[in-house]
């Protein structure tokens, strides 16, 4: 496994990262034994980054993640959870980026999680939330538990890099250590590229999510709720059906794809199965091959860099 820096924080973290959105049940159904398992495979191959958040699930993510950490080493894991974004099977999505209530969110995370300080905090899925208050409000939140000690760092997430631009702009150099950027640097769009200068010049570490665009990038297919153009995901079902015939699954190329990018700390996937965490971390460990990626750009055509708006 190879290990990056996040921007100027000193954490190492490995290329390719766990995301624990599935233990949430965000895209199956799951045991949580075996989401533990998941984490422990993870752990054993090398990772040492894994990213949670209260939203996944509605608080289970976290703690079907906590199941797990309180089995393992405190120094074998840096964690990342999140504030700002909430919700519960019977409201749905609620958002609340206040100070006090991104504050309470830290404590009740660390509970949930086993944990009594939190490697990296973000501020989740800005772009729902008044970009001015994320400024003003919530992230002086964030940055005042950095300095008592609870938190190790600080940083932002959204689907929409400009947010996340907007926001490194107007707050003091230093609030914003790192973003967490997702679908944007995956063998369907790169469009990440064109931001890396900016956060890399400011010394911002830079983490990716989601190498299979949200199961576009499957041979299963997009699950019926993702919210892509009809023409994107007409393109990657064409896509992972040639990769199929050439016995090379798409799953791969696109997870070899995504870790080939040096300024880039981490990528997140996520899965609650530990024979599928094996497959991701043997396959970061290889290089795409050219020709095939190629064709793969030649079949998605004009829906290279097709996005959606977040959901």
């Amino acid at each position: 496994m190879e290990y990056r820096e996040l921007g100027r924080t000193g954490l190492r973290l490995s290329a390719l990262g766990f995301g624990a959105s599935s233990l949430g049940g965000v895209f199956h159904s799951l045991r949580e034994e075996d989401g533990v398992r998941a984490v422990f495979a993870a752990v054993e191959g090398g990772i040492n980054f894994i990213d949670v958040s209260p939203y996944y699930g509605y608080l289970r993510a976290e703690k079907v993640l906590g199941k797990a950490l309180r089995q393992l080493p405190r120094e074998k894991f840096i964690l990342s959870t999140k504030v700002g974004r909430y919700g519960s099977d019977e409201t749905g999505n609620s958002w609340d980026y206040s100070a006090k209530r991104a504050r309470e969110s830290v404590y009740e995370s660390m509970e949930r999680l086993g944990v009594d300080y939190i490697d990296l905090i973000n501020v989740h899925d800005i772009e729902f939330a008044d970009l001015d208050q994320v400024c003003g409000e919530t992230l002086p939140a964030l940055v005042a538990l950095r300095e008592e000690g609870v938190v190790g760092h600080v940083g932002i997430t959204d689907l929409q890099l400009e947010n996340l631009r907007y926001v490194v702009e107007h707050v003091p150099e230093g609030t914003v250590e790192s973003v967490l950027n997702f679908c944007h640097y995956c063998l369907c769009d790169d469009k990440l590229l064109d931001f890396l200068d900016f956060f890399t010049s400011r010394g911002i570490g830079v983490i990716n999510a989601s190498p299979l665009s949200m199961g576009l990038l499957s041979g299963r297919g997009a699950p019926a709720w993702h919210p892509a153009p009809a023409p994107l995901q007409e393109a990657c079902r064409r896509a992972a059906a040639r990769c199929a015939a050439a016995g090379y699954p798409i799953e791969r190329l696109a997870v070899e794809y995504a870790v080939q990018e040096p300024r880039i700390a981490s990528t997140l996937f996520s899965t609650t199965r530990a024979e599928n965490v094996a497959s991701n971390i043997a396959w970061a460990a290889g290089a795409p091959d050219p020709a095939l990626l190629q064709e793969v750009r030649d079949i998605l055509g004009d829906a290279f860099r097709l996005s959606w708006k977040n959901t």
